[in-house]
């Protein structure tokens, strides 16, 4: 099982790479700038919008591409969504982790990209920020399509719409915003068996461990060059 990371911006590095470098899935979680409803919100550091630490000691490194109005996270999403799709076998699928206030832009964004849309699942946290008389915004989005046709008789499983799993904490966590590992197991395996993952926004790099573990080949990008050297020796450690 081959995984690799790169360092640097998912757009640039997938515009230079050879046409005939080919993946069988998509399966990422881009920044969602968003977490706030107001520009100042929008714009403020990352471990004040996505986690506990509002006093600036949050031990894991801020992180780009967050502070981008709509049109601009559209138009970076779209970009990159079209290169990973080119680079996509027909009937190819794409996963995709995004936020509430995001999915609409995310869902045009994907078709704009000439995906096919095919639905959302939902990732279950159980726990989240209390919010005396709303509804609890314990999920996350993950829209999913393919690249055209999706052949009914692919040699994957009957995946659920809804997955339940808790949140990462302790030693384990890398990343202010990092997916547990349990989760991105189960989710990888819309991926044809043996098949080749991208992440173009890898973080931590859960989702090439959990290719790792699951059997598939793996490829992520990563901007920021903190970040991305915890995800390798994370990756070094655990493979």
């Amino acid at each position: 099982i081959m995984i690799q990371m790169m360092q640097g911006h998912a757009l640039t590095i997938l515009s230079e790479m050879p046409r005939d470098y080919l993946f069988d899935a998509v399966i990422t979680d881009p920044p969602y700038a968003s977490g706030a409803a107001t520009l100042s919100g929008i714009s403020a550091k990352t471990s004040t919008k996505y986690t506990s630490s509002k006093r600036g000691n949050c031990p894991y490194p801020d992180f780009e591409g967050d502070a981008m109005d709509k049109r601009s996270w559209a138009n970076l999403m779209l970009q990159v969504l079209l290169e990973a799709r080119m680079r996509t076998r027909p009937g190819g699928v794409i996963a995709m982790f995004v936020d509430w206030r995001q999915t609409p832009v995310a869902s045009d964004v994907m078709q704009w990209a000439g995906w096919t849309w095919r639905g959302m699942a939902q990732w279950d946290k159980g726990n989240c920020r209390p919010q005396k008389g709303r509804f609890r915004q314990q999920t996350e989005n993950i829209l999913w399509g393919s690249n055209g046709a999706l052949p009914v008789d692919r040699p994957v499983p009957c995946l659920p719409g809804v997955f339940t799993c808790p949140n990462v904490s302790g030693k384990e966590r890398r990343h202010q915003t990092q997916k547990p590992l349990e989760l991105m197991r189960q989710i990888v395996r819309i991926c044809v068996p043996g098949g080749c993952i991208l992440d173009p926004f890898m973080g931590s790099g859960t989702t090439l461990l959990a290719a790792d573990l699951e059997g598939y080949d793996a490829i992520g990008f990563e901007l920021h060059e903190a970040i991305f050297r915890s995800a390798q020796e994370r990756i070094k450690e655990r493979t």
